[in-house]
Parts: C-alpha cells; sequence; structure tokens
C-alpha cells in the first residue's frame, strides 16, 4: 500500500490549503485568513497556516487511536441534555 504524498499550497486569492500532491481536483482543507487576523500575522500566514494543519492531524491521529466510548442508554442521553455548561 502506497502512503499519499499531501502538500500545503498558498493559492492566488490568499487561501492556504493542503491537498494530495499527486491529484487535481478539490482541496481536502482551505484556510482563509480575515483582513484582520493577516494584520496581526504579517509574513507569518503561512507558517501558521501550516501549524494549524499539523495540529488537525495530530488531534485526528489521537482520535482515531483513543478507545471507542461505551454507547449510552437512552435515558442518559437526555440527562446530558439536561446538564449544560454555558461556556
Amino acid at each position: 500500500m502506497s502512503a499519499s504524498l499531501y502538500e500545503i499550497v498558498e493559492l492566488a486569492n490568499g487561501d492556504v490549503v493542503l491537498q494530495r500532491a499527486d491529484e487535481e481536483g478539490e482541496p481536502l482543507l482551505c484556510i482563509k485568513f480575515s483582513t484582520e487576523s493577516l494584520s496581526f500575522m504579517r509574513e507569518g500566514k503561512f507558517d501558521i497556516a501550516k501549524a494549524m494543519i499539523e495540529a488537525g492531524m495530530e488531534a485526528a491521529g489521537d482520535l482515531a487511536d483513543a478507545e471507542p466510548e461505551e454507547p449510552m442508554a437512552e435515558d442518559d442521553e437526555l440527562s446530558v441534555y439536561n446538564k449544560r455548561t454555558l461556556h
């Protein structure tokens, strides 16, 4: 089984995308920064987008490795919705 290669590319419109290196088509992920956020990042936009993508891939790997949760009983599901915490 061959591994896919991915590339991070900045498009002409300024969006940063993650795409498969060997395929054409829709990107797997697209990051679009607001004008306000770009003023804070200056030249670091690409580095920040890269860090965001790496963190997302790490989190996805952690979720894939995690133990599956036991299904809740119907009564337990209803009690979860009644115990809300506003953040």
